[in-house]
């Protein structure tokens, strides 16, 4: 039954992980709301957890079951774990997109990639312009960050107003896009702020963060005093690296080539939203070879380790007519994210083979994140000066740690991680229900669930290896030829004549000539005398319990 009217704030994703952002707000009664969503964005799978998963995205299924009621979503900026879902999840939630222009741009292509309206998504100009959604007015507030045209939120709604911090740094001077503005903010928390839904990704960090300005001097530093051709790696996506490190190479005299997809789509996108002028002329990687290898910089992606990318490609082989050689400089102009050290530690190990300078941001001098660190929180909790401080977009830990800061300054700090609905009308967040939340995995060209048992399987498969069985009956009920048995991933062994499938077809064999002919004629209960013997076998010859596979044919009489 509706009752009286609230205000409720829900994460989907983002607040017990940093990635696939998916938060929700809602206004009136109970059961009733109205609703928008802020940010659809994905993560990114590892071999361990999510073998052969492509992305990984928070599962919208307690809004989809709302979506009448949803009035619109909200893209804060361009990153990938706030946007890059939105096409693949739009049809699912059916509402209207806003964005500034750049972020725009970058959520028509994903929609038009997956075939759904680009006419969909709306450009929004920044604050003090509001876009009216239900019950809802919504401003998108410059902030600085590592990508153009970042924007907090300000959700005007009958019960208060909310600041949705999204991703942010205090930045001045961020080469490329807006400055963090202290007066803009200021004002803002004149007018009263109830909440304020925050950052927590640099809790941790207890120094202030640097502005993006201070890597031009070491950065040139280092393109002057290398003696070979130089390649630079960052995120696609930070488009003031791209420059600072363009600009650098362009100073000192070296021809800029810049190598992936990604990064040369995130440039033309930032060029015809006119958020980058003045970027450094360019020449194609066809005419590479006629520049001297010390005067040549190339961008390439792959700061992470992604194996198809242009770093991996290099560090391996010839990629597009380049090829790394002793005496030239790799540059890792970014941080490694937590998970990923694996794969960018067998990127710098093949370069160290090929007698390759590697230069990462161990000491800081190449890379400043595009979070606000601890210090910086400070700054916006006391331009603000809300009445409750949310923490999200991070671990646990992170929301911990960021509202036991909150409440150390004075101010009402509330750890409400993904499911954990909290109704936000009254002068203190109550927890208002628990709500099932989940993944979704794009597996291939297919989205599928966490829980659907796929991706599980898969991983029992990898770690027990796989045996197929195929069995055939007469019309009378009784195997023909025993079984056939083939294995995957699994040693042989080498004492029996045709090996561990020879010697599982013979317990096979014997244990179906064995089988009361009730059984033979159910097909469950032939998989379960094929599977136990299958396992049991296993694990007395090799001391493993694979996952069995039983292909029953039968003929007809």
């Amino acid at each position: 039954m509706a009752g009286k009217e609230r205000l409720i704030y829900l994460a989907l994703g983002g607040a017990g992980e940093i990635g696939m952002n998916m938060y929700l707000y809602g206004y009136g009664p109970r059961d009733a709301e109205r609703l928008i969503l802020v940010d659809v964005g994905v993560t990114f799978p590892d071999m361990d957890s999510t073998p052969g998963v492509d992305l990984i995205m928070a599962d919208p299924a307690w809004v989809q079951a709302r979506a009448d009621r949803l009035e619109g979503i909200f893209i804060t900026h361009a990153h990938e774990d706030h946007v890059g879902a939105l096409g693949m999840l739009w049809a699912r939630l059916g509402a209207p997109v806003y964005a500034r222009r750049f972020t725009a741009a970058i959520a028509q292509n994903k929609m038009e990639r997956a075939g759904q309206p680009t006419s969909e998504v709306r450009q929004v100009n920044p604050w003090p312009h509001m876009v009216e959604a239900g019950p809802f007015k919504v401003g998108f507030v410059p902030v600085s960050h590592s990508i153009p045209e970042s924007s907090s939120l300000v959700i005007e709604t009958p019960a208060g107003r909310i600041l949705h911090s999204a991703d942010f740094k205090t930045d001045l001077t961020p080469v490329v896009g807006d400055p963090f503005d202290p007066d803009v903010f200021r004002s803002i928390g004149d007018q009263g702020v109830k909440v304020m839904t925050c950052d927590s990704t640099n809790v941790f960090s207890q120094h202030p963060g640097r502005s993006e300005a201070t890597l031009t001097e070491p950065i040139r530093a280092l393109m002057r005093e290398a003696e070979g051709m130089v390649v630079a790696t960052t995120f696609a996506s930070n488009v003031a690296r791209l420059r600072t490190l363009a600009e650098a190479g362009h100073a000192v005299g070296r021809q800029v080539v810049v190598l992936g997809r990604a990064m040369n789509t995130m440039l033309k996108t930032a060029r015809a939203t006119e958020v980058l002028e003045g970027f450094p002329p360019t020449i194609d990687v066809s005419d590479a070879d006629s520049v001297p290898r010390s005067q040549l910089l190339v961008l390439a992606t792959g700061s992470q380790g992604e194996r198809r990318a242009a770093a991996a490609q290099l560090s391996v082989g010839r990629y597009m007519g380049l090829e790394l050689r002793p005496g030239d400089t790799f540059l890792f102009s970014s941080k490694t994210i937590p998970g990923n050290e694996i794969s960018v530690n067998r990127i710098m190990n093949a370069l160290s083979e090929k007698g390759v300078r590697i230069v990462d941001d161990a000491d800081g001098r190449y890379h400043v994140s595009g979070h606000a660190n601890r210090p910086d929180l400070a700054v916006m909790q006391d331009l603000l000066r809300p009445s409750v401080i949310v923490p999200m977009h991070g671990e646990h830990r992170h929301l911990t740690t960021h509202a036991e800061y909150a409440e150390s300054r004075g101010y009402v700090g509330v750890v409400a991680p993904n499911g954990a609905m909290l109704d936000l009308t009254g002068p203190a967040p109550k927890f208002a229900e628990k709500v099932e939340t989940g993944r979704l995995y794009l597996d291939g060209t297919e989205l599928i669930g966490a829980l659907d048992g796929i991706v599980r399987e898969r991983i029992r498969m990898a770690v027990r290896g796989h045996v197929i069985v195929s069995i055939l009956i007469d019309e009378g009920g009784k195997p023909i030829g025993g079984a056939w048995v083939e294995t995957v991933g699994l040693p042989d062994v080498e004492r029996f004549r045709d090996g561990l499938a020879g010697a599982l077809e013979d317990d096979i064999g014997r244990e179906l000539n064995r089988a009361k002919r009730s059984d033979l004629d159910d097909d469950d209960a032939i998989e379960q005398i094929v599977g136990r013997t299958v396992s049991r076998r296993c694990n007395e010859l090799i001391g493993k319990k694979p996952v069995c596979t039983v292909m029953i044919s039968r003929l007809e009489a």
